[in-house]
């Protein structure tokens, strides 16, 4: 490994989630070497004093940089590279009075990163990702996934002239391959799970000495994760809301997050911290099992067949249980679980009053906000945050379905076009 593991200076350690071990920078590279890759992911820490005297209000509101980068201090890479163009973050946050009288809770904002260059979330993590790999001098990385990571990576890699390997189940939605393929990315569709194409993935990095982009097994993926919850303090005036609701699958954006709100608390940028609130899909909820009997990581909930019909998140093994689990613990929040018809209706509802386009996973948290109500954990003093994390365009298959309704035919005639509407819907 390249001298101090191609972090920044102000990065002190690397620390296990399980057994609290550090690791100098550089040390290792992936995962804690005595808890292994299902409970040994790392977290990134740094120097807080020192960063707190550069990444300041005065700072920020003086930083034109209107993307993740203006973070740079905080996020474990030294710089940002110059192939690395397309802009990252900074995504809108929408306030929806409308459906927060709808979902019965003070105020709303809605996050859309599925703005972003490669339509996902993903491009917060895939961006530093490369920027680590560049450091290292790696010319090759690779990835499993259901689609969005990797084809934000494929993009990345591109502009920095890497090549990409990635592992896809075969299962993965052609719009999401397209987009692979076109940047240039040599993709092996497994005849299986998500999860077997991760195991094969990481043992293929390691026998190859690859870059490996993979959720969770790399810190610096989190850590790239954790600017959108950054951007939601800059974005409400360094007041976070009282709740936060994410899809979750392998766990990694929500302990991300989570991680972002508490770095800003220790940089004296906020005072309060929000509630975590995780929402799975009920075919594919082992964090939820895992969180309803209060265990501290979902090993022993796992699932062979895991199902929905959001495929971003229909994960049986989850790689990042132990930070998605503390996340919602140690915030007061929760994980719950929503029907695959709830989560086709939050997306009619996106579309039809936010005009917000989500694909099924991006959609899965303002169906765990219906949800969440339901129970009673969130109501009218709650303002809160949804995170939208993929655009629809990436499923159009599900999109058709979720619309529920066909083109009508029509003659080219006037009189058949005026038949027509005159008649209605039908």
């Amino acid at each position: 490994m390249v001298g101090n593991g191609g972090y920044q200076p102000l990065v002190t350690h690397l620390e296990c989630d399980s057994c609290g071990q550090h690791f100098p920078p550089g040390q290792v590279e992936l995962v804690c070497p005595d808890c292994g890759p299902d409970l040994g992911t790392l977290t990134v820490h740094y120097d807080y004093r020192q960063v707190a005297g550069i990444l300041t209000r005065r700072a920020l509101e003086q930083n034109r940089e209107q993307s993740h980068w203006r973070y740079l201090d905080i996020l474990p890479v030294a710089r940002r590279p110059a192939r690395l163009h397309p802009r990252v973050g900074w995504t809108p946050l929408y306030r929806l009075d409308e459906l927060a009288g709808r979902f019965g809770v003070r105020r709303l904002w809605v996050k859309d990163d599925g703005i972003n260059p490669s339509a996902s979330f993903k491009d917060r993590a895939s961006s530093v990702g490369v920027a680590h790999a560049l450091a290292l001098g790696r010319r090759v990385i690779t990835a499993a996934s259901t689609g969005n990571a990797a084809s934000s990576l494929s993009l990345f890699a591109a502009c920095a002239g890497l090549e990409t390997v990635i592992f896809v189940p075969a299962t993965a939605p052609p719009a999401k391959l397209a987009q692979l393929l076109l940047f240039g990315a040599r993709v092996l569709a497994v005849d299986g799970s998500y999860d077997q194409a991760f195991d094969l993935c990481l043992q293929v990095a390691q026998s190859r000495d690859l870059y490996c982009r993979n959720t969770a097994v790399n810190p610096v993926l989190s850590e790239g994760k954790k600017t959108a919850a950054l951007e939601i303090c800059e974005q409400l005036d360094f007041r976070p809301p009282r709740a936060v609701v994410v899809a979750v699958g392998d766990g990694c954006i929500i302990g991300g997050l989570w991680k972002g709100f508490q770095d800003f608390r220790r940089l004296g940028l906020i005072d309060n911290l929000p509630r975590m609130y995780g929402v799975q899909a009920a075919g594919s909820a082992p964090l939820v099992e895992a969180f309803e009997r209060g265990d501290s990581n979902a090993l022993s909930t796992c699932l062979d067949d895991p199902h929905t019909v959001a495929d971003s998140i229909c994960v049986g093994h989850p790689r990042d249980h132990i930070k998605a689990l503390r996340a919602v613990r140690q915030s007061g929040g929760a994980m719950v679980a929503v029907e695959d018809e709830a989560i086709m209706e939050a997306m009619r509802t996106l579309a039809r009053r936010a005009g917000i386009f989500a694909e099924p996973a991006g959609a899965t948290a303002l169906a765990g906000l219906g949800r969440l109500g339901e129970l009673g954990l969130l109501g009218r003093d709650d303002d809160v945050v949804v995170l939208v994390t993929g655009n629809g365009l990436k499923d159009v298959a599900a999109a058709v379905r979720a619309a529920g309704r066909e083109p009508e035919g029509v003659a080219a005639e006037l009189a058949a076009v005026e038949a027509r509407l005159d008649a209605g819907e039908g």
